[in-house]
């Protein structure tokens, strides 16, 4: 009996022109969703992009196949910028022990793999670099057994009680894991960290990082008064809790190449009394600028569970909107229950926002871009191989 043995080779279909993309000029005016947004060196083809969404699908911090398919099918399908999910700088900044990392080299040869794909569709690959802080180490909710909320991952199911860490030891909750207060070398060690996570982006051939400053993980816990309740350098005064986080703003700048844009993602409110705000925001949006940032992408709430947030659609426009009018030259993405192509044009027109970033939209509908062109009739690019199925006008309702 024979044995066939096949070359491995790979083979992708390129998407020119790329899906999303307007295909003739009309002479009524292109709505701003659809228009081109240039930042550096990075041009986008459309105002829609895929927010960074954990997956809990790596295996020792190593994007898998399931990565490739997930971030390709929206590249595929027209949005304009395709972020992968928050991904750790060290082993210990982890959420759980099933998140993405970049703490080494092994991990670069299978994102860039991914990048490359998002590439041939037209589209571009951005990455979220972060550390979990005190909010690391747990489970997802499909393992733990809950839809509602995450529990601590001990070191028997992968985790690492004992390594994780915050800008004071207070847990985020009742019967989390009690952080370790860090040391300043710890703190320069994490800065190293991203500094090298930044390079190693680089090398996969990212186009854009974005840096997480937002959602209860470390550099938000540095931020909020909530979360840090230091005594040295890095808390107190708005100025020394702001301090960590500029820091490793300007290590990422330092080391990602200045043509390539520079995103920064926070949590304008702790939604809690006595914490982080839409005032101290403005603030650090104003330092943020000046050192790099080219837009932000303004999230809310995280931090902690006494949170009260006014969920409703487009709840969280309002800080993009105060951001980009109070900080010249920045721009800044709309974030939270963005639904329809409608109100995320809306949002853009009325100068809110300069882009609209969103997550659960894609989860429940992959084709938003192309839905939205129809909904907005704008024609399109369909991927080609798609082109049968597309929307047309004798069909809608």
């Amino acid at each position: 009996m024979s044995t066939c043995n096949f070359k491995e080779t790979q083979f992708v279909q390129p998407q020119t022109p790329p899906a999303g993309t307007q295909l003739a000029a009309e002479e009524k005016q292109l709505p701003r969703v659809f228009c081109p947004l240039t930042i550096r060196n990075m041009t986008l083809k459309n105002r829609f992009v895929v927010s960074p969404m954990c997956m809990y699908s790596s295996n020792d911090g190593f994007m898998t196949d399931f990565h490739l398919v997930h971030l390709g099918s929206f590249a595929i399908r027209g949005a304009s910028l395709v972020f992968c999910e928050g991904t750790a700088v060290l082993p210990n900044g982890r959420i759980t022990p099933y998140c993405a990392g970049l703490w080494k080299d092994e991990q670069i040869p299978q994102m860039k793999r991914i990048v490359q794909f998002i590439h041939s569709q037209g589209a571009k690959a951005g990455i979220q670099l972060a550390h979990a802080g005190r909010k690391a180490s747990t489970l997802p909710s499909f393992i733990a057994g809950s839809s509602a909320s995450r529990s601590v991952a001990t070191d028997m199911e992968g985790g690492w009680e004992k390594e994780v860490w915050g800008p004071s030891a207070i847990e985020w909750d009742n019967g989390w894991i009690k952080p370790h207060e860090m040391s300043e070398e710890e703190i320069k060690s994490t800065l190293k960290a991203f500094t090298d996570a930044t390079r190693r982006a680089h090398e996969a051939g990212f186009d854009v990082i974005e840096i997480h400053g937002a959602h209860g993980y470390l550099i938000h816990s540095f931020l909020s008064s909530i979360s840090n309740q230091r005594t040295d350098n890095y808390g107190g005064t708005l100025e020394n809790r702001m301090q960590f986080a500029l820091e490793t703003v300007q290590a990422v700048r330092e080391a990602w190449p200045s043509e390539n844009p520079l995103f920064f993602r926070l949590s304008c409110s702790d939604w809690a009394q006595g914490g982080w705000d839409i005032i101290q925001s403005v603030e650090l949006a104003k330092r943020l600028a000046n050192i790099g940032v080219d837009l932000l992408d303004a999230s809310s709430g995280g931090n902690t569970p006494l949170q009260q947030i006014p969920a409703k659609l487009g709840y969280q426009v309002p800080f993009a909107y105060e951001i980009k009018n109070q900080v010249p030259g920045l721009l800044t993405g709309a974030v939270g229950l963005i639904t329809t192509g409608e109100q995320a044009e809306e949002i853009l027109e009325e100068g809110k926002a300069d882009i609209v970033i969103l997550a659960r939209q894609f989860l429940r509908d992959p084709n938003f871009v192309l839905r939205s062109a129809f909904e907005l009739e704008v024609p399109v690019k369909w991927p080609q191989q798609f082109d049968r199925a597309q929307f047309h006008r004798s069909s809608k309702k």
